[in-house]
């Protein structure tokens, strides 16, 4: 039977539960267990794909078409498990799946409430997410913070879960935060012991608090917070800042964490073997070189936004022994008398994103990296811009663009499809009017590969990744633009969609856009072919700048 850890946090959000979450179960994982994690989130939206990426951050999608919190993209990083629709669930989804079935009349007439029908359906949803993975343990996060009003169903159903499992199939795991008050000289336990108690008083005792702080918690402050909030001593234990997540397992694992839930659960397994986390943080430690990339897109005041493309880089300098540094650049910054400050990097990526507001500077990002032979990546929207570039000043359509911006525009080279094969073999069907959520074409689809690309080198005659976007390159235009030099090297296998562009190797050393996301496919063990090819071509770029600039001193 599978057992279930909850992890709640409290005092304030943005403390790193999905990473303590995500550590935890890499712990596990190590001792030979199989292990799962779920998501809930108390919001009442169906699911993040309509929410500002300034609000919540990065939408993570799934291969079976799920949009999802950024977490489950922490998850899939740190253990082999990979997450699904049912790895993440919202009070939205919970709320109309109850209305659901009152207006079935599934509840024979009864008075619908949130306990037991919404706490009960919360389980229901929990259980399911647990079964499907057939796992030795289940990881459950809950979103916000304890004392919200938004989260109670959802802690009353961890309640109830763990009244009904018994004693020794759930623990509670609960992140608080210590703050270190500059002017008092000390760390305060005050936040601390309230979360706790707040946490008892919907009837959870927790048995393990991680405390968040700026540094490591001496062993007084421990034994204090220990007395005041009814957990043994070893199970305070400290989370301080590191420099980089990969040492949080090792950091939890030192301190006893995972023994102690083995002991909760009574589950006896090997001991933790983390060898392979030590070997990937002494490789984040240790680069041999330092390659710089600008990412021209509009949400650069919240990295949140870009989560796991920042880690897939990272991923794929990891794997060429280099630091990567990431300048994010304001795209709406970007014109023709600013563009030139590109020049300083080694590589120029376009991400992806919705919207007009900062979309001609992107495309003067693409036109800049072609024309100064800089290697370039457009990821969704980056590959969009890259063709409407193209189009524009290679292939003679002036006025190219996207629908999306301009919907009477001369040559519409991007638009909006109106039927495709979903990630599940199903046919959707969608138009301008249709709602904004869930619309997309979403998870895991194949494409087949044109031989002799770059695309091909990168990833052999099929490609399969994620995706989440609306619209798509115009198969009216991919003769013109063929005929221009661009090269179409992947379609979809059943519509023919544009699906990878590209410019030959003898015009430009690394020219690519892609329409999928590869950087939901990234992890730290393997990192990503497309990414690690592109990382591999910046760091190329550097050496031959540097070999100019030392001719030049030279003579």
């Amino acid at each position: 039977m599978t057992k279930f850890v909850f992890v709640t946090g409290g005092v304030v959000s943005s403390l790193g539960k999905g990473i303590a979450a995500a550590s935890l179960a890499a712990i596990l994982e190590s001792r030979g267990l199989k292990v799962t994690l779920l998501k809930l989130d108390p919001y009442l939206n169906v699911d993040p794909g309509t929410m500002s990426p300034f609000q919540h951050g990065e939408v993570f999608v799934t291969d079976d078409g799920a949009e999802t919190d950024l977490d489950l993209g922490h998850y899939e990083r740190f253990i082999t498990t990979r997450m699904k629709k049912a790895n993440n669930f919202t009070s939205g989804q919970i709320y109309k799946s109850v209305l659901e079935k009152e207006r079935r009349g599934d509840y024979l007439g009864k008075t619908v409430q949130v306990i037991p029908h919404v706490t009960n359906e919360i389980q229901d949803f929990v259980k399911r997410g647990a079964d499907q993975a057939e796992v030795d343990v289940a990881i459950v996060e809950v979103g916000g913070t304890v004392g919200d009003i938004e989260s109670l169903p959802f802690l009353e159903a961890a309640r109830q879960m763990s009244l009904r499992l018994g004693p020794n199939n759930t623990a509670f795991v609960h992140l608080t935060y210590v703050p270190w008050i500059a002017a008092a000289g000390e760390l305060k336990t005050k936040p601390t012991q309230h979360t706790a108690q707040k946490l008892r008083e919907i009837g959870i005792q927790a048995d393990v608090l991680l405390c968040r702080a700026d540094r490591r918690i001496p062993d007084e402050e421990r034994s204090k917070i220990s007395l005041f909030t009814n957990v043994p001593e070893w199970g305070v234990i400290s989370m301080w800042d590191v420099d980089t997540i990969y040492k949080v397992p090792r950091m939890l694992h030192e301190q006893g964490l995972d023994g102690l839930i083995c002991d909760k659960l009574r589950i006896n397994t090997p001991p933790a073997n983390l060898k392979r986390w030590d070997a990937l943080v002494h490789e984040v430690e240790n680069p041999a070189r330092r390659v710089s990339i600008a990412m021209c897109g509009k949400y650069t005041d919240l990295s949140d936004s870009y989560k796991s493309l920042n880690e897939a880089l990272r991923h794929a300098g990891i794997h060429n022994h280099a630091k990567v540094d990431i300048e994010y650049v304001d795209s709406e910054t970007l014109t023709t008398d600013t563009v030139g400050q590109l020049a300083r990097f080694d590589a120029i990526l376009v991400p992806g994103g919705f919207g007009k507001r900062g979309v001609e500077g992107k495309i003067l990002a693409a036109q800049y990296a072609r024309e100064h032979k800089l290697p370039y990546l457009g990821i969704c929207l980056g590959m969009q811009v890259a063709t409407i570039e193209y189009a524009r000043h290679m292939a003679g359509l002036d006025g190219a663009n996207s629908t999306e911006f301009d919907t009477e525009a001369k040559h519409p080279v991007i638009a909006l499809i109106d039927e495709w094969q979903d990630a599940d073999g199903s046919i959707q069907k969608r138009n301008a009017q249709s709602d904004l959520g869930g619309t997309m074409r979403l998870g895991a689809q194949s494409s087949d590969v044109k031989r002799g690309t770059l695309a091909h080198e990168i990833y052999g005659d099929v490609v399969t990744e994620r995706h989440r976007h609306r619209y798509e390159a115009n198969v009216n235009y991919l003769d013109k633009l063929s005929e221009a030099g661009l090269v179409i090297s992947a379609l979809t296998q059943r519509e023919k969609l544009t699906e990878i562009v590209e410019l030959p190797r003898t015009v430009h050393p690394w020219y690519m856009g892609v329409q999928f996301h590869p950087e939901f496919k990234s992890t730290p063990w393997d990192g990503h072919p497309l990414f690690k090819s592109y990382i591999e071509a910046a760091l190329s770029h550097q050496t031959a700048r540097l070999n100019v600039s030392e001719k030049k001193v030279a003579a």
